[in-house]
């Protein structure tokens, strides 16, 4: 059964407090570590997505309140999924934290260019993500199905099945090379079975519960990555 609309302003407290806890939380990840607020890369990699993201909550508090609240929900009805999730905070804790002590401890030595190069990809990644919210009004974080949904058929989703997770293994993997550390992609690489996995119980929830998406995933053969998954 999905969550009852939350009124503009319980939205709008929502979305703030969410917004500020992740600065404020990534900020201890990166900077405690590092020992060291001097960490130009931590910087230009909020940069890049705080910014970007900021403009696109403002935009769905205005135009699309009801996909906003869809991402705001975090409780997973699906108990596997669940489990998952669970599965990939040690990756990702330390994908994010291993980056200031790589930081603080010169272990790697990422070039300049590299880093940026980096950034483009995560913000790339990002704007896919824009693409297919716009695409996708249904796009939850979590894994359901609500009444009146239809498959998305068009824009990104005629290419793959899941274009949200294309961005999402582009900005993960990318993310520690944005930060500087060669070390932390060990971390974020090994988030790739478990995203894989959630993809493979999401397309068995969606057959069971989506009326269509099995014809779908007839004409657009590919999940992830065109001409490979």
């Amino acid at each position: 059964m999905n969550e009852p609309m939350l009124s503009r302003g319980a939205l709008v407290r929502t979305v703030l407090v969410r917004f500020g806890g992740a600065f404020l939380v990534l900020c201890a990840m990166f900077f405690l570590p590092a020992g060291t607020l001097a960490y130009w890369e931590a910087w230009a990699w909020m940069g890049v997505l705080f910014v970007p993201m900021a403009g696109v909550l403002v935009y769905l508090v205005r135009k699309d309140p009801a996909l906003l609240e869809r991402r705001m929900r975090t409780r997973e009805p699906e108990k596997e999924q669940s489990l998952l999730i669970k599965l990939s905070l040690l990756w990702f804790v330390l994908t994010f934290l291993l980056p200031g002590f790589d930081r603080r401890f010169g272990w790697s030595d990422v070039p300049f260019w590299v880093v940026i190069v980096a950034d483009v990809l995560v913000l790339l990644s990002y704007c896919l993500f824009i693409v297919v919210v716009r695409e996708n009004t249904y796009a939850s974080r979590v894994v359901e199905v609500e009444r009146g949904q239809e498959v998305i058929s068009s824009g990104p989703y005629s290419i793959v099945r899941h274009p949200m997770y294309l961005g999402v293994l582009v900005m993960y993997v990318c993310t520690p090379l944005a930060l500087g550390s060669s070390w932390a992609l060990i971390p974020a690489v090994l988030i790739i079975p478990v995203i894989i996995a959630r993809i493979r119980n999401e397309e068995k929830v969606l057959q069971r519960d989506l009326p269509g998406y099995s014809q779908y995933m007839q004409t657009t053969r590919f999940r992830v990555v065109p001409g490979v998954w």
